[in-house]
């Protein structure tokens, strides 16, 4: 990694002359201009294109974007999409990726990780440790929520807001029905969690580039304030990151669908807990206190994935009239658990199976199979429904193998013109 004060001639690359976009309405802000001063330093062609500045367009068969009324046409685009404008930039970026185009992060990642209730969600489904948090849709569900998360102190929080803005601490059950009602009048969604006293005033940042921590760096509050982060002049520094914590960062980012991402930790007792997502990190703070030339880590990995793109697995095997993927979750069928894998579905294929952080592609037969399992199954949908209903209620093994119809992956290659 180049640090920031190595500011010599790049040497030549592979993927100078690439055409890159940033999508961004502040072409002075430093982590825009920074971005742009380490593409043209590698001899990149970049463009900063203002997200309102786009029109859309659907016909049948067919989409195009247009920016200011030119047709828009890159090899690689880096999204810096602001939260105010969230669900048009992100209908850009999904029109852009219609077209093939490559992104550095997608429309569905940024989604996912803007809205903190659904990033909560898909977080602790991967079993990433998050601090307790519960969902308040109603003033009479403050004490419970209170009690849920472990008592008083509590933050409370909007789900929609950025750079600290929507997150207070209370301490007493009347300042959080107050503050509650308050937020939910305004139209506010509302979310009530565990406050983390050893972490106080103090976070961990770590910049996801490519599933990878580039730069790390610990921000500090000044004075009374409790929220962290440097855009209310909390002050930064370095921090080298243990394994456990740069693994932590990497998850999050991988399992919100983003390649670059800065991930917000707290250190807890007992190891670190995922705060909050960022798709599009800020790079000032975090290049002034680790030294590292991030904007020139985000422009080199672009420069190495622009070839390759992120697949929607389930869209693409429907490609294949009739044919799908089904998952199957163990833990709503517990008859299943503790037999082996082709004790149950014998040739019905089983592709992939999910356990804890890892996934499993083509499992052993012979596997036998846990509560927390998922399955990912494949094949032509009515007969594989069919199939995985009679395992469910414990059919004979021998009625499960009669499914001719029921195709493995492989079998899409016999369908060349359907992909």
């Amino acid at each position: 990694m180049r640090r920031l004060d190595d500011t010599g001639p790049h040497p030549p690359t592979k993927g100078a002359g690439l055409r890159l976009a940033v999508l961004s309405r502040g072409p002075r802000l430093y982590s825009t201009r920074r971005i742009v001063e380490e593409a043209r330093r590698r001899g990149l062609r970049v463009d900063v294109c203002d997200p309102m500045k786009f029109s859309l367009t659907i016909s049948d068969g067919s989409v195009d974007v247009l920016h200011k009324g030119e047709a828009f046409s890159y090899d690689a685009v880096i999204p810096r999409i602001g939260h105010s404008i969230t669900q048009h930039g992100v209908a850009v970026l999904r029109q852009i990726e219609q077209l093939g185009m490559w992104t550095a992060n997608s429309g569905q990642g940024i989604l996912q990780s803007r809205d903190k209730l659904h990033a909560s969600q898909i977080l602790a489904r991967n079993r990433m440790p998050v601090p307790k948090t519960a969902y308040v849709r109603d003033i009479i569900d403050v004490e419970h929520a209170i009690e849920m998360v472990g008592g008083l102190p509590v933050v409370v929080k909007v789900t929609q807001g950025t750079q600290g803005d929507g997150v207070f601490l209370r301490h007493t059950a009347f300042e959080v029905r107050n503050l509650v009602q308050g937020l939910l009048l305004t139209g506010k969604s509302v979310l009530v969690q565990e406050y983390i006293a050893e972490s106080h005033g103090k976070d961990v940042r770590a910049l996801v580039v490519g599933g990878k921590v580039v730069a790390a760096m610990r921000r500090r509050a000044r004075g009374r304030e409790f929220r962290s982060n440097f855009h209310l002049n909390g002050t930064v520094e370095p921090v080298d990151l243990s394994p456990e914590y740069a693994e932590a960062a990497c998850r999050a980012a991988r399992v919100l669908g983003l390649n670059i991402a800065g991930v917000d930790l707290l250190e807890g007792a007992n190891g670190p807990l995922v705060l909050e997502v960022n798709s599009s990190p800020g790079l000032e703070g975090i290049e002034r206190a680790s030294g590292v030339n991030v904007a020139g880590a985000i422009v080199d990995f672009v420069m190495e994935d622009t070839a390759f793109g992120d697949v929607d697995l389930d869209q693409l095997l429907r490609t294949v009239p009739g044919s799908g993927v089904l998952s199957l979750q163990l833990r709503n069928h517990p008859k299943m658990v503790g037999r082996r894998l082709n004790e149950v579905f014998a040739s019905i294929p089983v592709f992939a199976l999910s356990r804890g952080d890892r996934l499993v592609w083509n499992p052993d037969p012979e596997m036998q199979l846990r509560f927390d399992d998922v399955l990912v199954c494949y094949g032509e949908l009515i007969q594989l429904r069919a199939s995985l209903r009679k395992a469910m209620l414990s059919m004979p093994v021998e009625s499960l193998g009669s499914e001719s119809s029921v195709q493995s992956p492989a079998s899409l290659s016999d369908h060349p013109e359907d992909s």
